[in-house]
C-alpha cells in the first residue's frame, strides 16, 4: 500500500463535507481519483459511484462498496433569537457535537460559520442547570457567526429550513500513524478502496471476476446501496469502519471482518474465506460482532439482490463521534481486499 497516497487523500476527503443528502462534491473527488487511474465510472439515479475494472472471469462479478456520506445536520427551525435549532442527519448522540463548529451552506451555496452549543452553555449563567441540561434537539442550537438578533436577521442572511450543516472535521495525522477526524466513518473505507484500486491498476493485475467499486451516498439513512448494484454480481464486500470498545474484539490496528450485525449473520463461508485469507497472509485482523450497526451489505441483502455479503473494514474508535484509527488498520484492510479480488 501506498501510505503517502492513502494519507493524503483521507486528508483531502476528510475536509470535503458531505453529510447523507449533499454528497455530490465528494463523490465528484472520488471519480476523478478513479478517473486518474484510468478507470471507467458510471452514476445512478440516486448519485452512487460504480467504477469497475474487467476481471478474468467476465461472467460474474464481485461488488465492493463503502460510503461517502456522513453525519450531519440540517436546519430544523430557526428560533426568534437568531438562532438554529437543527435535525440530525445520521445517528450520532447529541453530546458528540457539543462545542463543534460548524459550516451552515444555505441552498445558493452561501456559507456561514457558527459552533453548536446548548441553550444553557454559560455556567455563570446557568450554573448546575448548565451541567445538567439533557443534550437532545430541543435543547442544543447554533450560534452563527454574524450579527442575528432575531428569525428576521437569519432570513436576511439567506439561511433557511432544510439548509445543511457540516461538522468541522478536525482532521489531524500523528507522527505515530493515528489519524483522528470526524467522518473517519467511512472515508477511511473510500480510500481502502481507491488504495486497492490503485495496487491492480499500477501492477497490472487482473481480479478474478469483474470487479465494481460502489461508492454510496445514503448509507447513513439505511439505503446507500439498496439500488444499483451490478446485475451480474454474486459476491459483495461491504468496506465500512470496525468498532472497538467494550466487550469488542476489534482495535484501531486491524481489519475486522464483522460475522453478524443488527440485520444478522454475515455469509458464513465468505466470512470463512477472508479469515482464511487474512490469516494465511499474516494480517492483523479480528473478527467481531455489532449489536447497533448495519452497512450497505445490510441495505443489498434487504432489497432483495441474490448476493453472498461479507463486511470487513479498519477499526475506528468513538465511532459516531471525535473518530480516530490508525494507518496499520487501513493498510490491513487493503491488503484483505486485494487478496480476494486476486487469490
Amino acid at each position: 500500500m501506498n501510505e503517502n497516497y492513502v494519507l493524503e487523500r483521507l486528508n483531502t476527503l476528510l475536509n470535503i463535507p458531505s453529510p447523507t443528502g449533499n454528497t455530490e462534491k465528494a463523490i465528484e473527488f472520488v471519480e476523478m481519483e478513479f478517473q486518474k487511474l484510468g478507470i471507467p465510472t458510471r452514476k445512478n439515479n440516486k448519485g452512487a459511484l460504480i467504477a469497475t475494472i474487467k476481471g478474468q472471469n467476465q461472467e460474474r462479478e464481485t461488488t465492493l462498496s463503502a460510503h461517502v456520506d456522513t453525519l450531519g445536520g440540517m436546519v430544523k427551525e430557526i428560533k426568534s433569537n437568531g438562532r438554529l435549532k437543527i435535525t440530525q442527519l445520521g445517528g450520532y448522540v447529541w453530546s458528540t457535537i457539543e462545542g463543534e463548529h460548524v459550516v451552515i451552506e444555505t441552498i445558493e451555496e452561501k456559507q456561514y460559520t457558527g459552533t453548536a452549543l446548548t441553550t444553557k452553555a454559560s455556567s455563570h449563567v446557568h450554573g448546575s442547570e448548565a451541567d445538567e441540561l439533557k443534550r437532545n434537539m430541543d435543547n442544543m442550537e447554533i450560534r452563527i457567526d454574524e450579527r442575528v438578533n432575531s428569525k428576521e436577521d437569519v432570513l436576511s442572511l439567506g439561511i433557511n429550513v432544510g439548509d445543511f450543516v457540516y461538522f468541522d472535521p478536525r482532521t489531524t495525522i500523528t507522527p505515530s500513524g493515528f489519524i483522528k477526524s470526524r467522518h473517519l466513518d467511512d472515508k477511511a473505507g473510500v480510500v481502502a478502496i481507491l488504495a486497492m484500486a490503485k495496487y491492480l491498476v499500477e501492477n497490472n493485475i487482473t481480479p478474478n471476476y469483474t470487479t465494481n467499486f460502489f461508492i454510496s451516498n445514503f448509507e447513513e439513512v439505511g439505503h446507500g446501496a439498496s439500488a444499483s448494484i451490478p446485475e451480474k454480481t454474486f459476491e459483495f464486500i461491504a468496506v465500512d469502519m470496525a468498532a472497538p470498545g467494550e466487550g469488542q474484539t476489534s482495535d484501531e490496528f486491524s481489519v475486522t471482518i464483522c460475522a453478524k450485525d443488527s440485520s444478522g449473520p454475515y455469509d458464513y463461508e465468505l466470512r470463512k474465506r477472508l479469515i482464511n485469507l487474512a490469516k494465511d497472509q499474516g494480517l492483523n485482523y479480528k473478527i467481531d460482532i455489532y449489536p447497533y450497526y448495519g452497512s450497505d451489505g445490510s441495505a443489498a441483502l434487504r432489497a432483495g439482490n441474490d448476493i453472498k455479503v461479507g463486511l470487513i473494514g479498519p477499526g475506528v474508535d468513538a465511532s459516531h463521534s471525535f473518530e480516530r484509527t490508525h494507518i496499520e488498520a487501513i493498510e490491513n484492510t487493503v491488503q484483505l481486499g486485494i487478496l480476494y479480488l486476486t487469490k
